[in-house]
């Protein structure tokens, strides 16, 4: 069998034949990655889905009537699970791919760009955004969109969410910098009752927030009141910019106000304190680093804090963060954590009799997919090959020039595949990805779209000159 008719156009056309809430597609004979620790790796496994969930994954499932995908060569792993993406600037790609620090990022991204946004291009960048996450077996984005100059940035926003299919969190924060109509957090009402009354759907809403006020002022920044509007709202909520001395003063102060929990996400948290640390663990407080993000632009200790998540006993997600300046897949994020966090647990044991600490490709396989899923407040709904949980799911072609012979299935998904090998990507049961190709997307249109949105940022942003 050819290896690419594991996902032929023909499979595809008898899978969409059929209503999607009466398909059942039957995964056979490839390598189970299913990141739930009672199942692990299932090698010559098949895996059911009926609609939109994994009902069996294990050896000989029965077929019955369903449509039979012949999965030998490649192994089938949980999607992966982006913790945070602000999905809105993907039409400035690697636009300062050597940021300095933070600061050029703000001045030129926030204070920049961000202020001639229309709301047709908070639509076309965060539909970029998506497209490109499931071409690259992302089945689940938080989008933290923090340029809501309007109702209808918002709405755009989250219909780019809609249209792509992609699993997505639209977390909600006004902008630092330019003029805006003030109507968040207030607006978060309206958002709720008109697209995420149902809590069975593909996307779900929270509240974002800034970790303080040094940047862009009180009114973005974490504390009692925006904790109280989301509790009211029944939300979860992230909080981006936590590091250093000031954000580590500001998680002892949540958790003295009671405002920290398994519902509140903080993002980045490099260069906090020990006693910071330990408020997070204890307060059950989940964690998004963003690897390249950290290291790159250099944010405090430019040191991605998994020893210390780890060390306080959480299990962190993984993100990507800015596409301006940093790559868009999880296999980067994945891999840099990987590299990263092992240099240091050996220089750390160098010279002395101490064994080094060191984080496994399992450990940031599992960072990448179940707990990503907890860190968004899906793990009963995504992030493992579990029945009962939704099927979203990738197939990775494990016999490809780059990943053969297939020794390690885990050590071959982290640190060998890339989106070229990801020939399937399945989010709630629904194909988005076939025969390596995203479907349903008119290239050229969009490639229009984003040319044209990209161009007026760049023309509107750029200052008048002296007459």
């Amino acid at each position: 069998m050819p290896l690419h008719a594991t996902t032929s156009d023909d499979l595809l056309a008898r899978i969409r034949r059929r209503p999607a809430d009466r398909r059942r597609i039957l995964f056979t004979g490839a390598t189970l990655v299913t990141m739930e620790p009672a199942l692990g790796v299932i090698d010559r496994g098949d895996l059911l889905v009926e609609g939109d969930t994994i009902t069996a994954v294990g050896r000989h499932v029965p077929a019955e009537d369903a449509v039979v995908v012949d999965a030998t060569g490649t192994i089938l792993t949980p999607g992966f699970v982006d913790t945070h993406r602000h999905a809105w600037q993907a039409q400035l790609r690697r636009i300062m791919p050597d940021v300095d620090d933070l600061g050029g990022y703000v001045m030129s991204t926030l204070a920049g760009h961000a202020t001639v946004y229309r709301p047709e291009d908070m639509y076309v960048g965060t539909r970029l955004a998506a497209l490109t996450a499931i071409d690259s077996g992302i089945t689940t984005m938080l989008d933290f969109s923090h340029n809501s100059r309007t109702r209808a940035h918002s709405d755009a926003a989250i219909r780019a969410l809609l249209d792509t299919g992609i699993r997505g969190v639209h977390a909600s924060m006004g902008p630092h910098f330019g003029a805006w109509d003030r109507q968040w957090p207030g607006d978060l009402t309206r958002l709720k009752d008109t697209y995420f009354s149902s809590d069975d759907q593909l996307l779900t809403l929270r509240l974002a927030a800034l970790a303080t006020d040094e940047i862009a002022g009180p009114a973005l920044a974490y504390g009692p009141e925006l904790a109280r509007t989301a509790r009211d709202l029944g939300i979860g909520v992230s909080v981006d910019a936590v590091f250093g001395t000031s954000s580590s003063e500001a998680v002892l102060r949540w958790a003295e106000e009671g405002i920290l929990s398994p519902e509140v996400t903080l993002i980045h948290a490099t260069g906090l304190t020990p006693e910071a640390w330990k408020a997070m663990g204890e307060t059950g407080t989940t964690v998004a680093l963003a690897p390249t993000s950290d290291a790159q632009i250099g944010l405090e200790t430019a040191i991605p804090a998994v020893d210390e998540a780890l060390c306080a006993g959480i299990r962190p997600g993984l993100s990507i963060d800015v596409e301006v300046a940093l790559a868009a897949d999880m296999f980067t994020q994945m891999r840099t954590l990987h590299a990263i966090q092992r240099m240091r647990a050996v220089n750390a044991a160098y010279g002395t009799d101490r064994e080094p600490s060191r984080i496994t490709t399992h450990d940031v396989l599992d960072f990448a997919t179940l707990q990503g899923a907890r860190t968004n407040g899906l793990a009963g709904v995504t992030g493992s090959l579990t029945p009962g949980k939704k099927a979203d799911l990738l197939v990775v072609q494990a016999e490809d020039l780059n990943n053969m012979p297939l020794n390690d299935p885990i050590g071959t998904v982290v640190l060998g595949a890339d989106a070229r090998n990801i020939t399937a990507v399945l989010v709630n049961g629904e194909p988005r990805k076939w025969n390596g190709q995203v479907l349903d997307v008119d290239l050229p249109a969009l490639r229009r779209e984003v040319h044209a949105s990209r161009d007026h940022v760049l023309a509107a942003a750029r200052p008048s000159p002296r007459s």
